[in-house]
C-alpha cells in the first residue's frame, strides 16, 4: 500500500458505532437502574434471608419485607440518578408504588410457582423472580413512573 493509499474502515468503525448505541437514552437508563437494582437486590436478599433463615418468617412474608425494603432504596436512587431528567409531580411517588406493588404481586405469584409448583430452592426461585420483575418494573418506570414528556403528566 502507498502512501495515497487510506486503510479499509474496519473494526475502529465498528467500535464507533457500538459506542454511540451505548449512549443511547434506554440503554444508559437501563445501566443505571441495573446498578441501582443490585443494590436494591442485595438489601432484599439480606431482608429475606435473614428473615427466612434466621427467624424463620414464612417465604412469601419475608420476601414482602425484603422487596418493600428494597423498593425504598430503588425509588431514592433512581428519582435522583437513574431518570435524574424526570419531570416529576407530586403523583411520582404515587405512580412509583403503583408499579411497585404490580411488581411485588409478579414477585410473590412467581415466587410461590417455583417453590411450591416447580419444587426450586427458595433462594433460586427468587433470583429468578427478582430477574422477572426488574426488567417489568424498568419499562414501566421509564414509560410512567419517571417519563420525560411532560404533556404526558394528566395521563
Amino acid at each position: 500500500m502507498n502512501s495515497e493509499q487510506t486503510p479499509r474502515q474496519g473494526p475502529p468503525r465498528r467500535v464507533a458505532g457500538l459506542a454511540s448505541r451505548l449512549r443511547a437514552p434506554v440503554l444508559v437508563q437501563f445501566i443505571k437502574f441495573g446498578i441501582v437494582g443490585i443494590s436494591n437486590t442485595l438489601l432484599t436478599f439480606i431482608v429475606y434471608t435473614l428473615l427466612l433463615k434466621v427467624f424463620g418468617v414464612f417465604y412469601l412474608a419475608a420476601s414482602a419485607v425484603g422487596f418493600i425494603v428494597g423498593a425504598t432504596n430503588g425509588f431514592i436512587l433512581n428519582r435522583k440518578w437513574t431518570f435524574a431528567d424526570h419531570v416529576g409531580d407530586s403523583l411520582t411517588p404515587v405512580r412509583w408504588a403503583i408499579v411497585q406493588g404490580g411488581g411485588l404481586g409478579i414477585n410473590e405469584l412467581l415466587l410461590y410457582l417455583f417453590v411450591d409448583g416447580a419444587r426450586l430452592d427458595k433462594l433460586l426461585a427468587q433470583a429468578f423472580a427478582t430477574a422477572v420483575v426488574t426488567v417489568t418494573t424498568f419499562l414501566v418506570n421509564r414509560a410512567w413512573t419517571f417519563r420525560t414528556d411532560a404533556s404526558s403528566l394528566s395521563a
